[in-house]
């Protein structure tokens, strides 16, 4: 049997500055297979961080993969803007729309855009009342802590919804991959794959360690 390969999208979130932020994604081209931009809007999560035109200065200095997750109040609203910016992934948060027609519409307009759709849940959220959406998605993000905040613990749920969305994918024969955010570490990204995760989202893990590259090498093992 082939090993598994994980990808790793290294998260902007512990990056505060952004001129510091150009130099990380140029430092981390050819290791990290994606850039996790997080996308908070200060009202959705309590956090508040770039906008578009980061984005798009982002795309302009890097090659590697935009990963775009948008922790928004509005996501209908930003789509078009950041899909324009050269988001390649753009993830819109369950949570966010109080009208749930809206999330296959937005969905929808994601893939009409040119991008990788991706749905995300908070930890709250039980997977059934995302069930509907997995034979459209791209990417199931799970959120590993409540978002908003990076250097969390992994929460002990994760696993087992991981797991879960490895099920109903082989089930039903989905093509989603599945993408996990928040407290991973080399010390829980090998259970992390067992269960069936195919993208790991880096924050501070990456950011903090004083071999970055290595420390992707160590998260892809």
């Amino acid at each position: 049997m082939m090993k598994k390969c994980v990808d790793v999208s290294v998260s902007t979130d512990p990056v505060k500055d952004f001129q510091e932020l150009v130099e990380y994604a140029k430092e981390l081209q050819g290791q990290a297979d994606l850039l996790h931009c997080d996308v908070m809007d200060g009202e959705f999560v309590e956090n508040k961080t770039f906008d578009a035109s980061f984005v798009k200065n982002l795309n302009e200095q890097t090659v590697t993969m935009l990963d775009v997750h948008l922790m928004v109040k509005e996501p209908m609203q930003d789509i078009e803007k950041y899909s324009e910016a050269g988001a390649n992934i753009i993830t819109v948060h369950y949570e966010a729309f109080a009208n749930k027609k809206e999330v296959l519409k937005a969905l929808k307009l994601i893939k009409e855009k040119g991008c990788l759709a991706g749905i995300s849940f908070k930890p709250k959220t039980n997977i059934n009342e995302i069930k509907n959406y997995l034979y459209f998605v791209d990417v199931v993000l799970v959120m590993g802590v409540e978002p908003g905040a990076s250097g969390q613990e992994i929460l002990q749920s994760t696993y087992k919804k991981i797991s879960e969305l490895k099920k109903l994918r082989q089930e039903n024969k989905y093509n989603y991959k599945i993408e996990v955010d928040g407290g991973v570490t080399d010390q829980n990204s090998k259970l992390l794959s067992e269960m069936g995760a195919d993208i790991l989202v880096s924050g501070s893990f990456v950011y903090n360690s004083k071999d970055r590259s290595k420390a992707i090498k160590k998260l892809k093992k």
